[in-house]
């Protein structure tokens, strides 16, 4: 593409090295690339002009023509403001500046015919426009005279006069410079098949739009583009995998599985559970590595699934670990599957940071011969002094807690890669799976086991407190225990460690019959566990904490979850905490409490709470509100989405086909190697050349 993505923005007339660094900072604008996939976030019609006497206060953009009569500055210091009284000769509007003075009055006359484009407002009857776009009217054929682009700036871009117009104008200086041509990145057999735009007139007509038709069908060309792109990159990777990577054959279902699955299973599997062991055994006696995702709601049995396919590599001689990204949850599976295992032979282990140095002397060397078949831990899993005599397979729960770095250290434990299970019990919401897991398999455990009651959930305000302490009381009285959990707010911890302390004085004082327990991110590991264990053993009835209680905690007899601030919390994190009850047979509840003063935005995510128990429609909600790049848990290290263009919540369809369409390259040309397909390669060079290839090992 002309290399412009090796040339320095500094270069480009009207930049130079300031202003180039500012762009780089606030913007990500490093070269010419970077500045035409600059896409503006809002377009307004210039089609029309006003006239002065037409003006009213609730106007939003509008295009003048007249002339400034005079300038006058008014004030001192700060305070100081430019003033022009315009006409169009139909009546006279201010146009204030209160930055640049100097600058505007040198680049603006007075007598000399402008266009004027900006918001009016009106104060005491008098109606002002702050720093309005002029342009003199012999530069009309410059300013877009239909739909005008708005571009993204900050304070730091504006104070270095890099606002939306001045984009604007470096796009127009940029694509004249270049003869308004670009070269194509599709080939051509590719286009005649999608039957889109050609990318010059979609970079083009994205910019400078020439008509809303042409704006829409040169937005839809870079979707699929951007999109098209992370697919086909993806999908080669995992193709790559497919054919290069060869797992350990489990040929045989063994007296391990047999025996569990016969005598020890706590339950019928739900059909969901079913269907899944079914896939992983299918992979994994293959002969290519697994590499898959399980995905499944809060309480729908993932562990179990995990124990089954880990019993598969133990009756072929093979280990198995699984790592937890809190010390809680890994002593949870460590727990659950001792528990699950019961007297059967299997030798499982728990590895974490806190293990003691005694203990660490007995487990490292029984991992490295074998003897330990299972291990559970924490990161405490990836340091150097843990060796293991064959691991056949790696699980990685709520692995977007952890960077892929971290995770890929794991199959280095071994000669020959082990098969690769990551699970979430945060569901993923379609589109958000297709682009940041799209090289994995996808298992989804869509069926929650029998008998379990839905939590019926609740939004009170925090003004109605002594309500929600008698049905505390209430529920306490029949047996039950209550979570009270405290928003995490980052960068916060003092604030946080606060509120968690006054809740707690306030609990003990209202409970003063009960026990309260609190935990929190400054405890030491053993002083967290001792808190936890008071509440599981049941000698505390209520554990008040910060969001370290999301993931892992399983108390079957805790009935309530209390969310304290719960419109600071995204959709999918209250789904998690929420699904710390409803665990045993009695009725669950989840109460969130919040202030009355709430916005649109955070009334609807605490409605939608209320009224929905699923978790993948809570995902698609929660998508649909913030948008991806807030999600958490998509911007981990190497593996961030950088969108330039594309909206995963409203271009499910486009993604779609742009995946279908890069399938389809690659049935015909696996490697990317015919000559049609060079201009194929040559872009994802240039899109993907300074990204690790972490899709070969995660």
């Amino acid at each position: 593409m002309l290399d412009l993505d090796k040339r320095s923005i500094m270069y480009l007339p009207g930049v130079g090295p300031k202003k180039a660094e500012i762009l780089q900072k606030e913007a990500g604008i490093a070269s010419y690339e970077d500045l035409l996939y600059y896409f503006p976030y809002k377009y307004i019609d210039r089609s029309r002009f006003y006239k002065v006497a037409e003006i009213t206060g609730d106007m939003p953009y509008i295009q003048l023509k007249g002339r400034i009569l005079f300038f006058d500055t008014l004030g001192e210091g700060r305070a100081r403001r430019l003033v022009g009284k315009f006409t169009d000769g139909t009546g006279t509007i201010d146009l204030i500046w209160f930055k640049g003075l100097n600058y505007v009055t040198e680049k603006i006359k007075p007598g000399v015919d402008y266009i004027v484009f900006g918001k009016p407002t009106e104060f005491g009857h008098i109606y002002t426009i702050a720093h309005p776009d002029m342009d003199s009217v012999d530069q009309a054929d410059k300013v877009a005279n239909g739909l005008t682009p708005f571009y993204s700036t900050t304070e730091k871009m504006k104070k270095s006069f890099l606002n939306s117009r001045a984009i604007q104008n470096l796009q127009y200086t940029l694509l004249n410079s270049l003869n308004w041509t670009l070269p194509e990145t599709l080939p051509e057999y590719l286009l005649a098949r999608i039957q889109m735009m050609p990318f010059a007139e979609a970079i083009r007509n994205v910019h400078f739009p020439e008509s809303v038709e042409k704006l829409r069908k040169a937005q839809l060309r870079l979707k699929f583009d951007e999109l098209f792109f992370i697919q086909l990159n993806m999908l080669r990777s995992a193709t790559l995998r497919k054919r290069k990577l060869r797992g350990i054959v489990f040929a045989s279902v063994g007296d391990c599985f047999n025996t569990f699955y016969k005598d020890y299973l706590p339950f019928e599997l739900t059909n969901a559970q079913k269907r899944v062991v079914r896939e992983i055994r299918t992979d994994m006696g293959s002969g290519r590595q697994m590499n898959r995702l399980l995905q499944g709601d809060v309480g729908s049995g993932k562990t179990l699934v995990a124990l089954l396919a880990m019993l598969l590599a133990i009756d072929n001689h093979c280990q198995a670990c699984i790592m937890a990204p809190t010390e809680i949850l890994a002593a949870q599976h460590y727990a659950t599957i001792k528990g699950f295992l019961k007297d059967m032979p299997v030798q499982v282990a728990l590895l974490t940071g806190s293990t003691k140095k005694k203990e660490r002397n007995r487990i490292l060397p029984a991992i490295a011969n074998g003897e330990i078949q299972i291990v559970v831990g924490t990161h405490a899993l990836i340091e150097d002094s843990v060796n293991f005599a064959s691991l056949g397979l790696a699980i990685i729960d709520e692995q977007h807690r952890f960077g892929v770095e971290q995770r890929s250290r794991l199959w280095t434990k071994n000669v020959t890669v082990p098969h690769v299970l990551v699970m979430t019990a945060t569901p993923i919401p379609r589109t958000l799976a297709m682009t940041l897991y799209g090289d994995l398999d996808v298992s989804v455990i869509d069926e929650l086991p029998p008998g379990r009651k839905p939590v019926l959930t609740v939004h009170r305000y925090d003004n109605k407190k002594a309500q929600l302490y008698d049905f505390l009381r209430k529920e306490i009285r029949l047996g039950r225990q209550v979570y009270v959990v405290y928003p995490l707010i980052e960068g916060s911890e003092k604030l946080d460690y606060k509120n968690l302390e006054e809740g707690f004085e306030t609990f003990q004082s209202v409970f003063p019959e009960y026990k309260v327990c609190m935990i929190h991110g400054r405890m030491k590991p053993a002083e967290k566990e001792a808190e936890m264990q008071k509440f599981v053993s049941g000698e505390a009835q209520i554990l008040m904490a910060t969001t370290v209680i999301e993931v892992g905690v399983n108390v079957p007899n805790a009935s309530v979850m209390v969310i304290e601030s719960a419109e600071r919390f995204g959709l999918s994190q209250l789904h998690q905490l929420r699904g710390r009850v409803g665990r045993g047979a009695e009725q669950s509840y989840c109460v969130l409490v919040s202030s009355y003063k709430l916005s649109n935005e955070t009334r609807k995510r605490l409605e939608i709470m209320v009224n929905s128990n699923n978790g993948f429609e809570i995902a698609e909600a929660d998508l649909r509100l913030r948008g991806h790049g807030d999600l958490e848990g998509t911007r981990q290290s190497g593996e961030g989405i950088d969108l330039k263009i594309a909206n995963l919540a409203a271009d499910g369809q486009i993604l779609q086909y742009a995946r279908d369409m890069a399938q389809e390259v690659l049935n015909e040309d696996p490697d990317l190697l015919s000559e049609a397909n060079r201009i194929l390669n040559e872009r994802l060079k240039i899109l993907f050349s300074r990204k690790i290839n972490w899709g070969m090992i995660s």
